[in-house]
């Protein structure tokens, strides 16, 4: 053979071995190294024209990047992050694995401590969105969570204690529409903390030892140009904790009292996201059924009795687009949840292992940068203006495969430390969690009445 046709064949068989999975021939992604770098300036939202139909749209910011408005000495840095995600992922599992009923509590705000309820799993909650609250409407900025359930903000007159938050404090007397909920109603009882007199008590405590407690109330919400009626969220009067200069927390889980429970007749309980790729750009959160977007891959949603989380069923992984030898048995004993507000994807042992195995094979000709306490895959691409790696896929039940972005399967300090986005639990029975940086650059649509979640790729 020619040594001009042996070179042709080279070139052949290596275009092929970037562009097709096909065939089973492994598959990589050639990567701008300064594209998995967040600008110092916000770039905006890179969603294309198919959305601009959705009326129900919040624009969704990372709260650390230079999208946000939040003031710079209060963004952690990308450590500090991942150590407040730690401790979210904690809570899940203290959550998740505890039986333990709910303490009720009664007397008057007014009293030296009430003890919050242990409930949702903050840790961090890293996008935030813009809403309005009373009559007239106020902007508060909230962190949007799937795996909290009440909607809550900081209310005057602070009974106790109020940390310091970017927009002023909202003050039920000034708004028409404001009304404490009665300690008798049915959607007191479903959250079934306690009550000062006539009036309904809220209470929560997060996995990092914040928490919030005041009045359980109703007035009207604004996803401008929706309006919503008697919208129930907890008015706090003694909120303390890690939450920044938030104003409060948007509750999307799957409970009762969330915000999807309580807009189901104007949302049907249809609700998507897409979380950018970079923390200086922005996506967007849509509610209703017109948040569906064609080449939509849909897995179901494996009902449990815990109704905080979105349970769904991982069956494998694969790298360079060749399946990892995991036993099936490995993700059934965990089980798994989807979650907007855990960073990181929490894998059991043996899947970790495997997949930390076979992207440490494919990345041989890259220096390995120091480990982080959470990340132990992680590699200097300084000097390289691109840099090309194996493509990392995950699969869930019903054949979804979903083929992560770039910047779904880094986590970037600098270019001297970009480090594999995944970790593994300590045990193998603790829950599996798919994180929001996994989620990058998908449409991930929460269709609850059909029981699915699905996924649609390049939505932002």
């Amino acid at each position: 053979m020619g040594t001009g046709l042996l070179i042709l064949l080279q070139i052949y068989l290596l275009f092929v071995s970037f562009s097709s999975s096909a065939l089973g021939l492994q598959k990589f992604h050639i990567v701008d190294v300064h594209a998995l770098t967040s600008r110092n300036v916000c770039s905006g939202s890179k969603d294309v024209e198919r959305h601009r139909s959705v009326k129900s749209r919040l624009k969704i910011v990372d709260r650390h990047g230079p999208c946000s408005t939040l003031p710079a000495v209060e963004k952690l840095s990308l450590e500090q992050i991942l150590s407040k995600d730690q401790s979210r992922v904690e809570s899940i599992h203290r959550r998740t694995s505890a039986v333990s009923g709910k303490d009720k509590t009664s007397g008057p705000l007014t009293t030296s401590q009430i003890t919050a309820q242990y409930g949702g799993s903050y840790g961090v909650g890293n996008y935030i969105v813009s809403v309005g609250i009373g009559t007239p409407s106020k902007t508060l900025t909230l962190v949007f969570d799937t795996g909290s359930d009440v909607t809550w903000v900081q209310c005057e007159p602070c009974q106790k204690h109020c940390y310091m938050q970017q927009e002023p404090i909202f003050d039920p007397s000034q708004s028409s529409t404001f009304s404490n909920v009665s300690c008798n109603s049915t959607q007191c009882t479903d959250i079934s903390f306690g009550c000062s007199g006539s009036s309904c008590l809220y209470g929560v405590k997060y996995g990092d030892g914040s928490f919030t407690v005041g009045y359980y109330a109703e007035d009207t919400l604004t996803l401008t140009p929706d309006v919503i009626q008697n919208f129930r969220f907890g008015c706090g009067q003694n909120n303390s904790g890690t939450f920044g200069e938030i104003a409060g927390l948007l509750g999307l889980s799957p409970s009762s009292e969330s915000f999807v429970s309580q807009t189901s007749e104007k949302y049907q309980h249809v609700f998507a996201y897409c979380l950018p790729a970079l923390s200086s750009s922005t996506g967007y959160l849509n509610f209703g059924s017109s948040s569906n977007m064609p080449n939509t891959n849909r897995t179901p949603i494996h009902k449990q009795s815990n109704p905080l989380y979105y349970y769904i069923n991982m069956t494998g992984l694969a790298v360079a687009d060749q399946p990892l030898q995991i036993t099936a048995t490995v993700f059934s004993n965990s089980g798994m949840i989807i979650d907007s507000g855990t960073v990181i994807t929490r894998l059991p042992p043996d899947a970790y292992q495997a997949l930390r195995s076979s992207f440490r094979q494919h990345m041989t000709q890259y220096k390995m940068a120091p480990s982080t306490t959470l990340l132990d895959t992680c590699y200097d691409f300084t000097g390289y203006d691109n840099v090309t790696i194996p493509s990392v896929s995950v699969q869930f039940l019903n054949n979804v495969s979903l083929d992560l972005d770039p910047n779904g399967i880094f986590y970037v300090f600098d270019i001297s430390q970009v480090c594999l986005a995944f970790a593994g639990n300590r045990d193998p029975g603790d829950l599996g969690i798919y994180g929001n940086v996994q989620q990058r650059t998908f449409n991930v649509i929460y269709d609850v009445p059909n029981g699915e979640i699905g996924f649609s790729p390049e939505a932002c």
